[in-house]
């Protein structure tokens, strides 16, 4: 098993964190939650430390990914330059000059190699996951869907061994752009599927296999073994292509739970990554998306459009799907932290969701003075100074007042 990083070396707290949404405003909305973690102290053995550095996990889909992906290789660096590489850079108006641009007429680039070639340039420059998978740095789970399949795929080493492919050379410029690629916007981002497995990679396959063998009840564990051991047909599926993350996995949710599964479960997890159980398991999801609700459709007997009928089921599905997602992390999590504690050590659970628009299961409406206009950003990569203002503000408020958040603040030692 490849040894998984971990943020922090304590173990009072672990904080898994999914980024999810489109565009600039799911990274500007995942940005204000990284100031609002980096900002709140706690006291652990007698120091003081942030609630950032107990940042172990990010696993995160579509407009996400770049926060996440930044983060991942810049650190505290991500509150440099973050705003003038990304969340106030015009990516939008720089694909359409590519796009444009004479020498490209009669090549075969498409929308979705333009925009690597900007995230290469202006964002990421280059670097490779093993830029980013380095000791002492939280785990970035980037994850993208395949196409043809409709697998979750995790851009983890673990998944790439079922490619007979290698992560570390991997762009992150490529992997945020298939997590990010909108169909019919984007052109999926193609990888090829090896046949010629190396010894480590094979062993990967293996352990896909037994995994496999121990889940044949039906259950979603058993339909995505089957799933995944579709990769080792390299004759039938000899290139792999893959689009936005969120038409799978719309919370990042989903993704979390199958990499604890296909570990073996949370004690499997901690012990191949060399971690000790937490006292306190700590997931925050980060969902920049809205709920229509079809407004204004009940106030007319007129039928309506195609278009709005198209947007309503969509929505309607993919709201069904975000609420199965969240009571299967709510489940797993008590079942995680059943697994991981002992009459010595207890682990609890902390389940905060951060939405723009959202009532919990307990009632809580979120942040009744929210602005309106907050609501209504587009999820493209074009947002004006005051729209990114306005989507940072938000995340730092939602985590700060969400009682989930207070909750475990509440429980921890703070300065």
């Amino acid at each position: 098993m490849h040894e998984w990083k971990r943020g922090s070396i304590h173990d009072e707290v672990s904080i898994l964190l999914t980024f999810s949404g489109g565009g600039t405003r799911a990274a500007a909305l995942a940005y204000g939650v990284m100031q609002e973690l980096r900002d709140t102290g706690i006291v652990i053995d007698g120091g003081s430390a942030r609630m950032l550095d107990q940042v172990n996990h990010i696993s995160s889909v579509s407009g996400g990914s770049f926060t996440a992906a930044y983060y991942g290789l810049h650190g505290d660096g991500l509150f440099e330059t973050f705003e003038s590489d990304f969340l106030r850079y015009n990516i939008d108006k720089q694909l359409e000059l590519q796009l444009i641009n004479p020498a490209l007429w009669f090549s075969k680039t498409g929308r979705t190699d333009a925009a690597i070639k900007i995230y290469q340039d202006k964002i990421f420059h280059d670097a490779t996951f093993a830029d980013m998978n380095k000791p002492g740095r939280p785990m970035i789970v980037i994850n993208a869907s395949d196409l043809a399949y409709g697998i979750r795929f995790s851009f983890v080493q673990e998944y790439f061994d079922l490619l007979c492919s290698d992560l570390s050379s991997f762009p992150v410029a490529r992997a945020v752009a298939a997590s990010s690629a909108v169909p019919v916007l984007f052109e999926p981002v193609v990888l090829e599927n090896y046949s010629d497995c190396s010894n480590d990679q094979l062993a990967g396959v293996v352990r896909l296999r037994e995994f496999y063998q121990q889940n044949q009840d039906g259950s979603d564990n058993a339909r995505l073994a089957a799933l995944l051991m579709s990769y080792n047909d390299k004759d039938k599926r000899k290139f792999i292509h893959f689009v936005d993350g969120g038409i799978t996995d719309n919370l990042g949710l989903r993704a979390l739970s199958d990499i604890f599964e296909v570990a073996g479960g949370a004690d499997a997890f901690m012990h191949n990554s060399n971690q000790r159980p937490p006292h306190r398991m700590v997931v925050i999801e980060v969902n920049a998306a809205t709920q229509s609700h079809r407004e204004g459709m009940d106030q007319s007997s007129k039928q309506p459009r195609i278009h709005e009928v198209m947007s309503a089921v969509s929505t309607l599905q993919l709201e069904r799907y975000d609420w199965d997602s969240v009571n299967i992390v709510e489940k797993n999590m008590e079942k995680w932290t059943e697994q991981l504690s002992s009459p010595q050590r207890t682990v609890s659970p902390y389940f905060v969701q951060i939405h723009l628009d959202h009532v919990d299961k307990k009632g809580w409406k979120i942040l009744d003075d929210l602005p309106f206009n907050v609501k209504k950003i587009p999820t493209n990569f074009s947002l004006s100074d005051s729209q990114v203002d306005l989507l940072i503000e938000a995340g730092r408020r939602l985590l700060r007042e969400h009682p989930v958040y207070q909750e475990l603040l509440s429980d921890l030692e703070t300065p």
